[in-house]
């Protein structure tokens, strides 16, 4: 191994042997310059640092909606016209079991509740519980509803503030419980920001021994979890600006530090594992740069291209929660890769043979190209039949639940019990009946008041419609109120809407909180195949734009689309239908939360795309050296199965980990996309794929002269 300091004599520092491709050339670039990046990244630390603590309380709560939907318009006109008495105003609900809502206890309480709301802006008209339509038939419990004077985030930033002034009310006498759309993503945020956080904590100790285990030394091991803190850093200071310019859900972030983490493990542990390679043949450590920017640096800059195309398709999705949380992703990967493209570079030229600093006496008997792995890829050489065969059988068995998958959006029970919004949301069921908590808004002319009222009494599932509210600014317009006779997330409940729209005139619009989960879902239904074809057709470009070969191209993303359809018919099995429901902790909710399919798609695609990047862009290298098949399957194997191994060793650890955490938001999240790449990894990568290339032979690097000529010449062997 040849320390950074040697040099070949009589030549000049910047010629020391550095040639290949424009990424090797950009790769000794940075490591020529190690004062002049680590400035750079250090300043971008500290100006984008500075903004980074205050990234969960500055990014948006709320942004749980279809854009132009119906439930939308009618939110909108109950806000301009109305008072703010729409799905995003506040309820605070006031029970006493001695005492009813008129007496001079709760009145006093009310007078309470109403002075907490006084001076802020963000709240509209304060409507006190009222007869007939927010007084329960015992009198003992009451609704004060506080308008919505503000965008749907700002209404759960003030839910933030001033919910514990609200719940301080309560006194032996009388409970005091905020809840609404707003309270409740208020609360579902918090604890669910809590439980990513305590899971984050816990990975990273985990992810360090499995690294410290997979490098054999300190310094190696560390260097990744450096980068990741720098990306992690930077994109929690740029979401935090660019929440300035467009609200960003604070679910950008939470998504962003687990996927982040993983992925950019995932690069520097590639990098790195060929650095260290490179540096038993090179001239100095420069030469070792260049050439693993050359090799490597291509395979995780094209899988940095193909996770942003993957997430850039969530995009189309017009939902704003869903939308910010793939941008929140995509920033983080940004920043990641390029740490990755160009710190780690210049970190690797700076240390040189020290990289192997604080070794694990076996350490320094590892070579880049595993014997082990290779004895594997001459097994799967000599019999690829039988596996590819069996794990395709293995994948296509857990794929099959997919096709009885329902979705749905979360219902009251991912809040925590003891939280306020769900303490009296349940109070609300069990005095005024299931459906009261949910009740769906009707915006209608006056002049059509009565016939609206008299129609929707009619339609099925409606418990009772409350009289009509007229406009507080003089339009002819009313507001009415429909309960339902079941609780807002039974699937009934978009039997009932559907049945209003239906049979209500066009000139009454029905929305609400319940509406709006159903119109975002059924957004989310309507976009899911689009979201599919977008992401496979510029998933198979990308690999074909690489590699020039169409039918490896075609194949390593049937081969992701296949793992994926797995993963969801594991996660089906798990969440809906609730196996392993006690081991894990949680109570199975009958179907997979709403956004799940179009997120997680994107997401475990992105991934299966990752590894399919690392094995096919090593194979490629040693075909373009030996022009033999053969010798790209095995040595392609040989030369990646350690890293794809480890780094899948270490995303399923950082996945998991969420698995621990309480909520079954952050465990759903964890446990998905941990699955994914366990399945990805072991099944498809490590056997599929290279049998696939065994049976394929020349034919998978082959491409008419016609679309060699039409891409560009992408080599991933170091000339």
């Amino acid at each position: 191994m040849v320390s950074s300091a040697v040099r070949p004599p009589g030549r000049d520092a910047t010629h020391t042997g550095i040639h290949g491709g424009v990424l090797g050339r950009f790769g000794a670039l940075m490591a020529g310059h190690v004062r002049i990046v680590f400035g750079v990244w250090l300043l971008v630390s500290v100006v984008l640092g500075a903004a980074a603590p205050s990234v969960f309380t500055a990014l948006a709560g709320a942004g749980w909606q279809a854009d132009g939907s119906e439930s939308v318009q009618v939110r909108e006109l109950a806000q301009q016209h109305f008072g703010g008495n729409s799905s995003a105003a506040v309820q605070v609900v006031v029970h006493s079991e001695d005492r009813p809502v008129e007496s001079p206890p709760v009145q006093a309480v009310l007078g309470e509740i109403t002075a907490v709301f006084a001076g802020d802006d963000r709240f509209g008209a304060v409507v006190p519980p009222q007869p007939g339509r927010s007084i329960s038939p015992d009198g003992h419990t009451g609704i004060l509803i506080a308008g919505a004077n503000a965008s749907t985030d700002e209404m759960v930033r003030a839910v933030d503030e001033h919910k514990d002034a609200l719940t301080a009310l309560s006194d032996d006498g009388v409970q005091v419980y905020p809840t609404g759309a707003s309270a409740l993503w208020s609360d579902f945020n918090e604890a669910n920001h809590s439980a990513m956080i305590k899971a984050e904590m816990f990975s990273w100790p985990v992810t360090l021994a499995i690294m410290v285990l997979a490098f054999g030394s300190l310094v190696a091991a560390g260097l990744p979890l450096l980068l990741t803190m720098v990306g992690l850093v930077a994109s929690a200071g740029g979401l935090v600006l660019l929440n300035e310019v467009t609200p960003i859900s604070v679910w950008a972030m939470n998504f962003a530090m687990m996927f982040a983490l993983a992925l950019g493990i995932d690069y520097a542990l590639f990098l790195v594992a060929r650095f260290r390679d490179a540096l038993r043949g090179a001239t100095d450590a420069r030469a070792a740069v260049a050439e693993t920017m050359d090799t490597a640096g291509k395979a995780v800059l094209l899988s940095g291209l193909t996770v942003l195309v993957s997430l850039s398709a969530v995009l189309i999705v017009p939902a704003p929660a869903v939308r910010t949380m793939a941008v929140g992703i995509m920033f983080a990967v940004v920043f990641v890769l390029a740490a990755t493209m160009t710190l780690l570079p210049a970190a690797l030229g700076a240390l040189g043979g020290r990289v192997d600093a604080g070794s694990l006496p076996y350490a320094k008997r590892q070579q880049h190209r595993s014997p082990r792995f290779a004895a594997w890829g001459r097994i799967l050489h000599a019999h690829p039949w039988p596996f590819a065969v069996g794990a395709a059988a293995v994948l296509v068995a857990l794929a099959v639940p997919v096709l009885g998958l329902k979705v749905a959006m979360p219902s009251i029970g991912v809040v925590p019990s003891d939280a306020p919004v769900r303490q009296g949301y349940e109070l609300v069921q069990a005095r005024m009946g299931d459906g009261a908590p949910g009740m769906l808004q009707i915006v209608a002319p006056a002049a059509d008041a009565e016939q609206v009222a008299r129609v929707a009494q009619s339609v099925a599932g409606v418990a009772m419609v409350t009289p009509p509210q007229t406009a507080g600014d003089g339009s002819d317009s009313v507001l009415m109120q429909a309960v339902p006779e079941v609780d807002p997330s039974d699937p009934r409940m978009g039997d009932i809407l559907s049945g209003l729209r239906g049979a209500l005139p066009d000139v009454a619009l029905v929305g609400g909180a319940p509406a709006e989960n159903l119109d975002l879902q059924q957004a989310l239904n309507d976009y899911f195949p689009v979201v599919v074809g977008v992401i496979l057709v510029l998933g198979f470009a990308l690999l074909l734009v690489a590699l020039r070969a169409p039918l490896i191209a075609a194949l390593g993303t049937l081969v992701s689309l296949l793992s994926t359809a797995a993963t969801f018919g594991v996660a089906k099995l798990i969440f809906q239908d609730g196996h392993g429901a006690g081991l894990l902790g949680f109570t199975p909710q009958g179907f997979l939360d709403g956004w799940g399919p179009v997120f997680f798609f994107a997401m475990i695609f992105a991934i299966a795309m990752d590894y399919t990047v690392f094995l096919l862009a090593t194979a490629k290298e040693q075909y373009e050296r030996s022009g033999d098949p053969a010798t790209a399957q095995i040595d392609g194997l040989a030369n990646s199965g350690r890293v794809i191994f480890a780094a899948a060793a270490v995303m399923v650890a950082v996945f998991f980990t969420f698995a621990l955490a309480e909520r079954l938001p952050p465990k759903e999240m964890g446990i998905i996309l941990g699955v994914a790449v366990l399945l990805d990894a072991v099944l498809v990568r490590l056997v599929l794929l290279p049998a696939l290339l065994r049976l394929t032979g020349h034919a998978a690097w082959w491409s008419p002269a016609w679309l060699r000529r039409a891409l560009p010449a992408i080599s991933f062997a170091h000339r």
